[in-house]
C-alpha cells in the first residue's frame, strides 16, 4: 500500500479466505453491529467484549482488525470479536503518538537472556543501575501497535533472508531484532557470525537468516570497512557506485535500509569526481580527485543512485524493501533544558510533556535535537519520484523524545569499557548516538513488524 505523503502508515487487509456473501446479508450484519456499538459506546471496558457471529461474516464486514478510535484493538477468534491488548491498526500514522510507562509488558526480553548482544549496547552489564529506560511503550494517537510475536515473524522468515543495510544505527536495530527472535528459539538452534562487511544470525530450525551489511553511505565510500573507519580523516563517497554492495543485497527477501549519521560530521562531503568505483581511482582518489558538495546535494544524488538500483535490481514480487528514517542524537542537553555539558549522561526519563500530548498537531515542531529533516524530505521525494515500492518507517520524532535511552557512558570506546575517569567526563565520552538494548530499537522493530505483517496480508488478498 502507498500512503499519502510517504507517511508511516498501514492498513489491515481482509483474510484471503474471506467468504463471499450476498450484499443484503452484509448490510444486515452491519446494521446489527452498529446497533450494538451504539448501546455500548459509553461503557468503560475492564474485560473483553464478545460478540458472536459466524467467522466468515466477521471477515466480510471488516471487524477482524481494530477500531481506529478505541484504545484497544479487536481480533477474531473462533467466531468471537474480542478486545485485547494486541492487534493491528487501520490506516493509522504510527509515527505520531506518546510514550507510556509500562512495567508490565516491557521490556520485551531481558538483556541477560540475549546471548548475542555486543558490549556496545549492554548498558546494564556495563554498569547502568536504572532500568526505567526499558519500560516505555510507544502509543500512537489513533491506534495501537500490534504486539511483537516472534513466532509469527519467524514463520514469515522461514526459508528466507532478512538483511539490514546501513550504518551502526541499523546495526543497533539488527541486534535488537536478533534478541527479539532468539527468545523464541532453542539456544542450540541459533548462531551468529560477526564479519566484515556482513554479519549473519542464523536460525537453523527455520532455515532463515537475519543479517547486517555495513554500508554507512549505501554507495561505496572509503569508510566501507567496519573494522577500520574511525580514523579516516577525509571521508570520500562514490555517489554513482553501488553495484558492488548491491550484489550482497539482491538475494535478500526483506531489505531494511538506512543512512544518516555519517552525513552529519560536516556540512559538506567529499564526492569522487568522474564516476565509477573508488577502487578504479586508486590512491589518487584519496589525494585530489573529488569535489566538495553540500550535504543535501550529495545526499540527493546518493539516494537517487540507491532508488534506481532498487528499482532495476530487486524482484519486488519476492522482496519487501523498507527505509528507516533518521535516528537522532542527544548531545546538546540545552535542547531540553538539561544540565549544561552533560549530553544524555544523566537522563533517566523521556521528554514527557510534548510526547504525552493527545493532540495530533505537528509535535516535531516542538522538538529541536539538531536532526537534519531535509534528508527525510529528500528520501520521500526520491521514493515518490522513482515510484519504487519501498515503505518508509518513520522513527525520528518518537526517538527524539528518548534522551534517556542512549548507551551514554555505559558502553565501550575503541573496544574497551569506559574507565571511571572517562565516565566522570560525559561531555567527552558519553555516547548519545547509539541506544541500549533492550530499549528503543525494539520499538523500531515493532514498527517494522507491523509493516511486514500488513504487507503479507496485502499480498495474500491481491
Amino acid at each position: 500500500m502507498t500512503c499519502q505523503g510517504g507517511r508511516d502508515c498501514y492498513r489491515v487487509i481482509r483474510k484471503c479466505n474471506a467468504a463471499a456473501s450476498p450484499s443484503i446479508t452484509i448490510i444486515t450484519l452491519i446494521s446489527v453491529m452498529a446497533a450494538v456499538l451504539i448501546l455500548i459506546k459509553d461503557i468503560t471496558f475492564t474485560a473483553r467484549i464478545t460478540l458472536r457471529w459466524p467467522p466468515e461474516y466477521l471477515h466480510i464486514i471488516g471487524v477482524g482488525g481494530r477500531s481506529s478510535t478505541h484504545p484497544n484493538p479487536t481480533v477474531v477468534k473462533n467466531g468471537e470479536v474480542e478486545v485485547e491488548e494486541e492487534g493491528v491498526a487501520l490506516g493509522c500514522d504510527l509515527s505520531k503518538g506518546r510514550w507510556v510507562f509500562d512495567d508490565v509488558t516491557r521490556p520485551l526480553y531481558k538483556e541477560e537472556d540475549c546471548r548475542f548482544l555486543t558490549a556496545q549496547v549492554t548498558c546494564i552489564r556495563n554498569g547502568r543501575k536504572d532500568t526505567m529506560y526499558q519500560k516505555w511503550r510507544w502509543q500512537p494517537h489513533q491506534c495501537s501497535l500490534p504486539r511483537f510475536k516472534a513466532r509469527v515473524l519467524l514463520e514469515k522468515l522461514r526459508g528466507k533472508r532478512m538483511m539490514f543495510v546501513g550504518d551502526s544505527l541499523n546495526r543497533n536495530q539488527w541486534e535488537s531484532m536478533v534478541c527479539l527472535l532468539q527468545s523464541a528459539v532453542a539456544p542450540h538452534k541459533a548462531s551468529w557470525r560477526v564479519g566484515a562487511p556482513l554479519s549473519v544470525f542464523s536460525l537453523q530450525e527455520y532455515n532463515a537468516t537475519v543479517e547486517f551489511y555495513w554500508a554507512p553511505f549505501l554507495v561505496e565510500s572509503n569508510s566501507d570497512d567496519p573494522r577500520n573507519h574511525s580514523a579516516i580523516a577525509h571521508r570520500i563517497i562514490a555517489p554513482d557506485s553501488i553495484s558492488n554492495h548491491g550484489l550482497h543485497w539482491k538475494p535478500a527477501d526483506f531489505l531494511v535500509f538506512n543512512t544518516y549519521i555519517w552525513w552529519m560530521n560536516r556540512r559538506t562531503i567529499k564526492v569522487l569526481r568522474g564516476g565509477g568505483p573508488l577502487a578504479d581511482h586508486g590512491s589518487a582518489a584519496a589525494a585530489a580527485e573529488f569535489d566538495e558538495l553540500e550535504r543535501v546535494t550529495a545526499y540527493e544524488r546518493v539516494m537517487t543512485t540507491w532508488a534506481n538500483w532498487v528499482k532495476h535490481n530487486i524482484d519486488h514480487n519476492r522482496t519487501s524493501s523498507f527505509f528507516v528514517t533518521m535516528s537522532p542524537v542527544h548531545q546538546e542537553s540545552s535542547n531540553w533544558n538539561g544540565p549544561k555539558g552533560m549530553g544524555c549522561a544523566l537522563e533517566t526519563v523521556p521528554i514527557i510533556s510534548m510526547s504525552n500530548s493527545n493532540s495530533n498537531a505537528s509535535l516535531s515542531l516542538s522538538l529541536n535535537m539538531g536532526t537534519d529533516r531535509r534528508l527525510l524530505e529528500i528520501t520521500r521525494r526520491v521514493i515518490n519520484a522513482t515510484r519504487i515500492p519501498v515503505r518508509l518507517i518513520d522513527i525520528t520524532t518518537l526517538s527524539e523524545y528518548r534522551k534517556d535511552a542512549h548507551t551514554s557512558v555505559y558502553t565501550i570506546r575503541q573496544g574497551k569499557l569506559l574507565t571511571p575517569e572517562q565516565k566522570a567526563d560525559p561531555a567527552t565520552y558519553a555516547d548519545c548516538l547509539h541506544w541500549c538494548v533492550p530499549g528503543l530499537p525494539d520499538t523500531w522493530n515493532q514498527l517494522l513488524y507491523a509493516h511486514i505483517i500488513a504487507n503479507a496480508n496485502a499480498n495474500c488478498s491481491s
